[in-house]
């Protein structure tokens, strides 16, 4: 009885739009999957009233798997013996983006590693050379890791890294996550930035006027508690800066990396989690379904669990691919799942406008 009074309570809390603490945060993966899903739902009329779901058409460009991160977590990384060392040309990225263009899209993600021969001018001149050519295509790209990378290599300070890439063109920085919790970090990727670090990209991304975003990659032997101190890092950093426009939680994909023996997550730990960083990122407006690791009719269940946005079409993603997820989709795809999940379709711009509505 005591633990149906503390549920109810909280459950109250919950749906009159009241902060939870960490504490109550962790009591919610012990909940019933349906009365959790119903206060992420809640709480997502609370944060977006509207019953439209987002969706841009977007590319992902990843122009070198050369890394020395050579994180536990990857499968697509040159160390990873999977797949041959490359390095596009600008030539390359020009007609990805042509073929985007000709599809509609709007959004590049410039993404690569820490490779080590580039240094910032190499970043400098590829969004220059991409700006000039398409100045209305929207430059999501590179990660907080890579600015660190950046800022060690040209002894520059990672604000004069972030503030040098903004005037070169790019419009923002995608706030890749991982998982924010030192111990796992040292464990799966022990040469990419650290929490600190992270959040110095954070502010200082807020310091040169630029908009990111927040991911969450779960299923790395990190506890329930972890799980929600990575949400309290996203949390805190949004209180103080209010830059972060989405939340994109991921399941790790264990297949091909130095991780293949990791169990991975379920479909259930996925809407749990989706569930509860709607409740308790309060400060977040848009929580993405991740249809790329977790599969589209799952992506179509969590739009009713909390998430409000679809995210993008990502031409081309060969990252997860590598892991051996197939999953592929396009804009009436996205289309058809969102009405069928009872929302109304919206393709939107990098920031979150509205381009067209489909009733």
């Amino acid at each position: 009885m005591e633990d149906v009074n503390r549920n109810s309570t909280l459950y109250h809390k919950i749906c009159e739009g009241v902060r939870i603490t960490p504490e109550e945060a962790l009591e919610l993966f012990s909940w019933d999957i349906i009365q959790l899903g119903n206060a992420g739902d809640m709480r997502r009329k609370l944060a977006f009233p509207r019953e439209t779901v987002g969706f841009i058409i977007d590319r992902i460009i990843n122009f070198t798997n050369i890394c020395e991160a050579a994180c536990a977590f990857c499968a697509f990384h040159a160390r990873a013996n999977l797949i041959e060392p490359y390095e596009v040309t600008l030539d390359d990225i020009y007609l990805k983006i042509e073929e985007l263009v000709a599809a509609g899209g709007t959004q590049v993600m410039l993404q690569g590693g820490l490779h080590p021969d580039y240094t910032l001018n190499n970043y400098i001149d590829m969004v220059t050379s991409v700006k000039k050519r398409f100045p209305d295509i929207y430059l999501h790209s590179f990660s907080p890791s890579e600015i660190v990378y950046i800022s060690r290599k040209s002894s520059l300070s990672i604000h004069d890294v972030v503030k040098a890439l903004k005037s070169a063109g790019l419009d923002s920085i995608p706030g890749a996550s991982d998982l924010l919790v030192n111990r796992i970090r040292n464990k799966v990727s022990p040469k990419k930035a650290t929490v600190d670090e992270w959040r110095e990209v954070m502010r200082a991304i807020y310091r040169n006027d630029m908009m990111s975003s927040a991911t969450m990659t779960y299923g790395m032997g990190e506890t329930d508690k972890e799980k929600i101190a990575h949400l309290k890092v996203l949390r805190d950093i949004q209180d103080e800066t209010g830059i972060l426009k989405a939340f994109i939680p991921w399941s790790f994909s264990p297949a091909n990396t130095r991780m293949e023996d990791t169990l991975p997550a379920t479909g259930i730990d996925y809407l749990k989690i989706l569930a509860i960083a709607r409740i308790f990122l309060d400060n977040i407006t848009y929580i993405q379904a991740g249809w790329l690791t977790e599969g589209l009719k799952l992506a179509q269940i969590a739009l009713t669990m909390g998430a409000n946005d679809m995210g993008g079409v990502l031409m081309e993603e060969v990252v997860v691919r590598a892991t051996g997820i197939k999953t592929r989709t396009n804009d009436k795809e996205l289309i058809h799942i969102i009405q069928n999940a009872g929302k109304i379709p919206v393709q939107r711009d990098s920031r979150y406008q509205v381009i067209k509505e489909y009733v």
